[in-house]
């Protein structure tokens, strides 16, 4: 992987992205990074590994996805952000695309699984998101696919594209100033918005370090994407990791980590709800599934490449009401 003969999947440049967060700004955090000394035996962490955490669950829509989606309502002329915007998203998305339309002064329709977390659906009801549900992620596509023509809304995908992407790339940018001589960054992977963007500058920024994604057993279709050389979509998703229960890879996205991204692993849900244990326990954090999995690939498919290496694992995101997370921490304890 990591090819760097793509020029057509060059992605964000440095210079982009710095643009990108400057006009992202005056509405996200700069989020911080954590340097995280577990205690012995919390988890089975690489051997001689020094752990920073990069807390993009502390962002204000509680997750990165607000990058993605400011970056494309600003990017947006006047006339056509007066229709509003759409989207499809298990939650993350749609939370922070109402936020995105809030600020800039127009209205929200999203498509939300009917599986979402209730307090992700609450969330967006406070945004003023106007919220119709869809059985799965390929109904919820098709439907947002409707609003758009019926009414004229600008669609904004949950990962694909290269406005949402630049959005990304903020993170990737901010890690390497954060932690400017790190060995090895671990990324969740739902469609590959996140990986994609911050790979890009990272690979650019400081071409030694390492970057690998993780995806849950059960919805791997960047894995099988990468295996099969091209975009493809899965048959269903079944992981209690909602926010990277992506149906498909896409295009831009995907080419972008086949230049950049030096291996993709695979956990189960028994590791992640492990490595929640873990973040919850020793580090005080409530991360949702997703923000787990990169602790869940360092403990488990990446240990022995991570060990003695300096290591940053990107939390994506906390939006899971106290019922849900209590009933995973509870589960690790049978």
């Amino acid at each position: 992987m990591a090819d760097a003969e793509a020029p057509e999947f060059s992605g964000p440049t440095p210079e982009q992205s710095r643009e990108t967060r400057e006009r992202v700004s005056p509405w996200i955090e700069r989020t911080p990074v954590r340097r995280w000394i577990p205690d012995r035996g919390v988890a089975p962490l690489p051997d001689g590994s020094e752990l920073f955490l990069k807390l993009e669950l502390f962002q204000r829509t509680g997750s990165y996805k607000v990058r993605g989606a400011l970056n494309n309502v600003l990017l947006t002329d006047a006339a056509t952000l007066a229709r509003g915007v759409t989207a499809v998203s298990a939650g993350n998305h749609a939370i922070s695309v109402a936020y995105a339309a809030r600020a800039a002064g127009t209205t929200a329709k999203v498509v939300m699984l009917s599986s979402a977390n209730p307090a992700r659906i609450a969330r967006c009801e406070t945004l003023g998101a106007e919220i119709e549900f869809a059985e799965d992620g390929a109904s919820g596509f098709a439907r947002m696919a409707e609003i758009e023509r019926e009414e004229g809304r600008l669609s904004i995908h949950p990962f694909e594209g290269e406005h949402t992407v630049l959005g990304t790339s903020t993170v990737g940018l901010e890690i390497v100033e954060q932690l400017p001589s790190l060995d090895a960054l671990v990324v969740p992977i739902g469609g590959g918005g996140l990986i994609s963007g911050s790979a890009s500058i990272v690979k650019q920024l400081a071409p030694a370090c390492r970057v690998y994604g993780v995806e849950p057993v059960g919805a791997d279709s960047m894995r099988r994407s990468l295996d099969a050389g091209e975009p493809v979509a899965i048959d269903r998703v079944d992981t209690i990791a909602d926010s990277l229960g992506a149906p498909h890879a896409a295009p831009y996205s995907f080419g972008l980590v086949q230049r950049y991204v030096d291996d993709v692993v695979l956990v189960d849900d028994d590791a992640i709800r492990a490595a929640m244990r873990a973040l919850f326990l020793d580090a005080k954090l409530v991360p949702e599934p997703a923000s787990a999995a990169p602790l869940a690939a360092a403990c488990g498919p990446l240990r022995d490449r991570l060990a003695g290496l300096r290591v940053g694992l990107v939390l994506s995101g906390s939006n899971i009401d106290l019922h849900t997370f209590a009933a995973h921490i509870q589960a690790t304890l049978h």
